[in-house]
């Protein structure tokens, strides 16, 4: 597994890795773009995927930011908020917190416990929240 940096609680992958197999991570994590994950994520704090990064399986976290055009094949499961940047490719994302959708997210069922805010178009399965807000066209 390549190396993770750690400052305080947060944890930072380097540019470019790879990782096989299952990480998991104890704190918050920050993920550079173009780095892959083989397996599952789970990260106990806050996670943010940068940008053109994929994860083959699940991803648990606390909350996260997933980056523009990021590809993730299985489904999100967070306690707070997730937000999906533009162009990602996501499984499907249940929050125990609100949900922002960009333009061209494209992704399959979405439950949150709070509000779904959809910004312009994207391309979705069943969108089940307490609100729904969409803004732009």
């Amino acid at each position: 597994m390549p190396t993770l940096i750690q400052k305080g609680n947060t944890y930072f992958a380097q540019k470019g890795s790879y990782f096989e197999g299952n990480v998991k991570v104890d704190g918050d994590f920050v993920v550079p773009s173009r780095t892959h994950f083989w397996g599952r994520l789970n990260v106990t704090g806050n996670l943010e995927l940068g940008p053109r990064s994929s994860v083959a399986l699940d991803i648990s976290c606390w909350s996260a930011v997933i980056g523009s055009q990021c590809r993730v094949k299985g489904p999100i499961v967070a306690h707070g908020d997730v937000t999906i940047l533009d162009h990602a490719s996501v499984h499907s994302v249940q929050a125990g917190g609100k949900v922002i959708l960009r333009p061209g997210v494209i992704v399959g069922d979405v439950t949150s416990e709070d509000t779904i805010i959809v910004h312009g178009h994207i391309k979705s399965g069943n969108l089940v929240g307490k609100n729904m807000k969409v803004l732009g066209n």
